[in-house]
């Protein structure tokens, strides 16, 4: 393989240079920052070819292992519904059977993960934590997927591989460098809010029992009336929440590199089993131009005393997998997969993750990936689709005449089910565009939490920015300093200040071992220092 390979000619269109970007048919790619939306809002939609080919692709750049998430620890246990949202029946914002009844208890399963660094990578690295919960409800399965820290760095899909490419290691040298990061952040200043919450204390949990979730995403809720509300999902951990400062997180990583797998599976052998309360955050179904950012941006959070928090039910982490490869490594979710009742809002970055995140799965474990039994629904399942590698049973009806694979048919096929309650159909109206939000507000939060958070946890943000962005390029952090400015003066300031007096060298981790390492995930717990949510 060559990097100029001779049977490819070297022509140009009249709008292109040596340095123009274009897709894999040669098509220049004109705007490489908004997938093609029904006005600026979205909905998106299916002929996004640079997109769907860019994804697709980037979905396919690992054999076997996750792209993302690769490293990753998960649980069996339950939810248990209140029959409530706050003090109202759930049924006036949902018809979602899970929520409905009081005590209804429905099977989970939970894989907690990091997100950029590899399979065996150490789990104290600073990285959002996944948190994502397999909901197996009796209208079959609901997949809840997102994060530790409520936000992400993008709200644009077309921007995701890009943005994982340059948090990932170089692809020359296989080495992984703050200068990629903060280059890509830099460039991207949607990205300043989640860079500080990571930057701080908040990016390195002390494991997974006590820190936060949420699905970052705007979805909606569909009630029996066919009306729909705006909704953002919380976990809120029981057992305290906790983070580690960067020292006490390479303390824990000399002695093992595995503290918060084996707190979580220590914990529920012991009868400790974590819970978290599940609550949820609702808006009218609108723009809501009352506001100083878009509520489907998924780089902002809404604000609790606007929107505040109201409980729906709890769960609960009781048993640990028999097998890790067969439940938590094959395990396969996707923001696609809601159940009636649960819909999707236009938020770009939801509807470019649903599209990926099944893709994936079909890549990584097969086209029958939904017929392993960690995947699999727990009620009947009876479908026309068949063939694939690995698939090993056909999913049939004791009824289904086993001659008729498709449907229409008089002849004993299969039949569409019955629409329960009122259809939900919003309105969609616009042009086909690609532009970004109007309101994108890119810094305010990120002042707004650096307000928030409590001196050390300032000290603490600013000493590990220092450190990665004294690495980079002048430019680069020229551009950090005046986000942080923009976002809060002495936030600025300090940055500034920082970088101007620190010598040229950046954070460093201590290498691994296995000293004590038993002792670890109870030495995290004592060590970390608690936070109030947020």
């Amino acid at each position: 393989m060559t990097n100029d390979p001779s049977y490819r000619d070297n022509q140009k269109s009249n709008t292109e240079d040596n340095n123009t970007l274009t897709n894999r048919q040669g098509h220049p790619v004109t705007n490489n920052q908004n997938i093609r939306t029904v006005g600026n809002r979205g909905p998106a939609t299916l002929e996004n070819y640079d997109f769907i080919e860019k994804i697709s692709h980037f979905d396919r750049e690992r054999i076997p292992e996750r792209v993302v998430h690769a490293r990753g620890a998960g649980a069996h246990g339950y939810f248990e519904a209140y029959g409530t949202v706050g003090n109202e029946p759930v049924s006036k914002y949902t018809r979602a059977k899970l929520f409905q009844e009081k005590g209804k208890q429905t099977p989970v399963f939970v894989r907690f993960s990091s997100v950029i660094h590899g399979g065996h990578s150490p789990e104290t690295l600073r990285d959002p934590r996944g948190f994502a919960v397999k909901f197996y409800t009796e209208d079959g399965n609901w997949d809840l997927v997102g994060n530790n820290l409520k936000i992400f760095f993008i709200r644009d899909a077309i921007k995701f591989p890009d943005m994982i490419h340059a948090f990932k290691p170089d692809p020359v040298t296989n080495i992984q460098d703050a200068e990629r990061f903060f280059d890509f952040c830099a460039s991207s200043p949607e990205s300043f809010h989640m860079v500080t919450f990571v930057y701080s204390p908040w990016g390195i949990p002390a494991n997974y029992r006590m820190m936060q979730g949420s699905g970052v995403n705007t979805y909606k809720w569909v009630n029996s009336d066919g009306q729909a509300v705006l909704v953002k999902y919380h976990w809120e951990p029981k057992q305290g929440i906790k983070n580690l400062t960067q020292k006490e997180a390479s303390e824990i990583q000399a002695t093992n590199f595995n503290h918060a797998t084996q707190d979580l599976y220590q914990a529920i052998e012991r009868s400790d089993y974590p819970e978290w309360e599940l609550l949820v955050q609702i808006l009218s179904d609108d723009e809501h131009p009352e506001l100083d950012f878009d509520p489907l941006d998924d780089t902002k959070l809404w604000p609790e005393d606007q929107f505040p928090w109201l409980p729906v039910g709890k769960m609960i982490l009781n048993r640990n997998p028999v097998n890790y490869f067969t439940e938590v490594e094959q395990v396969a979710f996707g923001t696609g997969v809601l159940v009636d009742g649960l819909d999707f809002s236009d938020d770009k970055m939801l509807q470019g993750r649903t599209f990926s995140y099944s893709d994936t799965q079909r890549h990584r474990v097969g086209a029958n990936y939904l017929q392993l039994p960690i995947n699999a629904p727990k009620k009947r399942v009876a479908t026309n689709q068949s063939g694939g590698q690995m698939e090993y049973y056909v999913d049939r009806s004791p009824s289904h005449n086993p001659h008729i694979n498709y449907e229409p048919s008089l002849l004993g096929g299969l039949v569409e089910a019955q629409q329960a309650g009122k259809e939900y159909t919003p309105l969609i109206e616009g042009r086909l565009v690609r532009q970004s939000i109007d309101r994108s507000n890119n810094t305010q939060q990120a002042g707004d939490t650096y307000r928030r958070f409590k001196d050390w946890e300032r000290d603490e943000l600013i000493s590990n920015l220092v450190g990665d962005l004294s690495r980079c390029d002048v430019r680069i952090r020229d551009a950090m300093i005046a986000l942080a400015a923009e976002a809060d003066e002495e936030y600025g300031r300090r940055l500034r200040e920082g970088l101007k007096n620190s010598p040229k060298g950046g954070s460093s981790q201590k290498p691994l071992g296995n000293k004590n390492g038993d002792q670890a995930p109870d030495k995290a717990v004592n060590i970390a220092h608690g936070a109030e949510p947020y």
